[in-house]
């Protein structure tokens, strides 16, 4: 991408949905997005391979839930920008039929989203604030691919840990969605031993468009609520998940019903 943008795209503040695409090697971002994430890879040098484990990780649990769970409604959101290995691409290997409604308030990724998906009849981007529950499932249920009276996926991947207190609008969302429906999560942790100057990746973050939170695990898996979490080799392999395990947690989880 030049450093030319759409009107009204802020170029100069770094972005964290741009920022991610730098690390997994995308053109779609800017040079202060370039610049905020060099910051953080020299604070901690572990985060590029976490946001492509990350991506793995979101790859093999869409996988997981299409094949072994039947699932064939995704809800993604925090979507971030069209990458590697989408939501729907991996829904479809399994079941063309499969829908995807990607969610994302940044308004560039609404606008690279919409373009990419134009010709797709079973996938939409809505733009949309998971602080903001019932917008999101009205915008959501508008797109007419969603059927809340089925089985859904909802897929917060690397997005929560941006947001300072997110639980109650977590559960509101937990809370629409019927028997059969699962839940995907993964969120950077605290963890005692990792290479990482924490103070210095926030600092980075709260100059970006986001600022961010990482949870201990105990406190990731609230987010859960009552819903059954599943044991990884459900949907990941013990290679990715130790690769995975000093940057964040990672976890698929079952309605309890």
């Amino acid at each position: 991408m030049s450093e030319r943008a759409p009107a009204g795209i802020d170029v100069h503040t770094p972005n964290v949905a741009r920022i991610y695409d730098y690390m997994l090697g995308g053109k779609d971002n800017f040079a202060a997005d370039r610049e905020a994430a060099e910051q953080i890879l020299k604070s901690f040098p572990e985060s590029r391979e976490g946001v492509r484990v990350n991506r793995e990780f979101l790859g093999n649990a869409v996988r997981y839930l299409a094949d072994e769970a039947g699932i064939r409604q995704f809800i993604d959101i925090g979507a971030g920008l069209p990458t590697q290995r989408n939501v729907h691409e991996v829904a479809h290997s399994v079941d063309k039929t499969a829908r995807t409604v990607y969610v994302d308030n940044d308004p560039i990724v609404c606008v690279h989203g919409r373009a990419l998906l134009a010709n797709t009849p079973t996938v939409a981007m809505v733009d949309a604030d998971l602080r903001e529950p019932d917008t999101l499932r009205a915008k959501v249920a508008a797109t007419t691919l969603i059927d809340f009276e089925e089985p859904v996926a909802l897929l917060m991947v690397a997005v929560l840990h941006f947001l300072e207190d997110p639980y109650d609008n977590v559960a509101q969302l937990r809370d629409m969605l019927p028997p059969g429906s699962h839940m995907v999560i993964t969120h950077m942790s605290m963890q005692e031993k990792r290479s990482t100057d924490t103070d210095s990746v926030r600092e980075v973050y709260s100059r970006a468009s986001s600022g961010v939170y990482p949870r201990t695990v105990p406190d990731i898996r609230r987010f859960f609520g009552p819903y059954e979490v599943l044991t990884p080799d459900h949907f990941i392999s013990p290679h990715i998940l130790s690769r995975f395990a000093p940057l964040g947690w990672a976890a698929v989880a079952k309605h309890p019903s």
